[in-house]
């Protein structure tokens, strides 16, 4: 990953991560909305967002559930999400943890939801990731994961079988805008 694409993207910080955040929102944004209202999140549901970003999908997610983590391992984009949604932040709905997904200090069992938009082809380790994020669900906890189409991991499918998800499943869906393109979502239980 170049320089630029890393610092802009990969693990978002200085100007070139405000300018990366920024294009987020437009072109990452309905994709999040989308998640959110896939999830069926309800009222007393605690929902993890792996690389929330500048908090669009914290902000949706927030509507519906009880409590909502952002795991980010970029402080840019906290900050950005702090921004977003401190009203939230300030009343609890909604906590920034410093983190990765293949380590969200989550108490285990923790979360009824995991999602993701747009960041597991940058996961370091998927294996561990996904172990990880099978440790935070709750026994029957669903775990949403959306991509861009053309950056979707090969066989994200069988990896996620692979790690004990069950009901694994993945469609595509066309978001609005012109900075956004297909999103391959992929959808699975603890």
């Amino acid at each position: 990953m170049g320089e630029l694409v890393r610092k802009g993207f990969g693990l978002p910080e200085g100007v070139l991560g405000r300018v990366g955040g920024w294009l987020m929102v437009r072109g990452n944004g309905p994709t999040e909305k989308h998640l959110v209202k896939l999830a069926g999140l309800q009222p007393k549901e605690h929902v993890v967002v792996l690389g929330p970003g500048p908090g669009v999908g914290l902000r949706a997610a927030a509507k519906y559930s009880g409590i909502v983590v952002g795991i980010d391992p970029s402080d840019t984009m906290l900050l950005a999400a702090r921004e977003r949604c401190s009203d939230l932040v300030e009343i609890g709905k909604v906590q920034l943890v410093r983190g990765a997904a293949g380590d969200t200090h989550q108490p285990e069992q923790s979360a009824s939801v995991v999602l993701s938009v747009n960041n597991v082809q940058l996961w370091e380790d998927r294996p561990a990731a996904y172990a990880e994020i099978r440790r935070i669900l709750k026994p029957n906890g669903r775990l949403l994961i959306a991509v861009h189409q053309k950056w979707a991991p090969t066989n994200l499918a069988t990896e996620l079988t692979t790690a004990g998800f069950t009901n694994v499943t993945s469609t595509t869906w066309d978001p609005p805008g012109r900075l956004a393109s297909t999103a391959a979502i992929y959808t699975a239980n603890r």
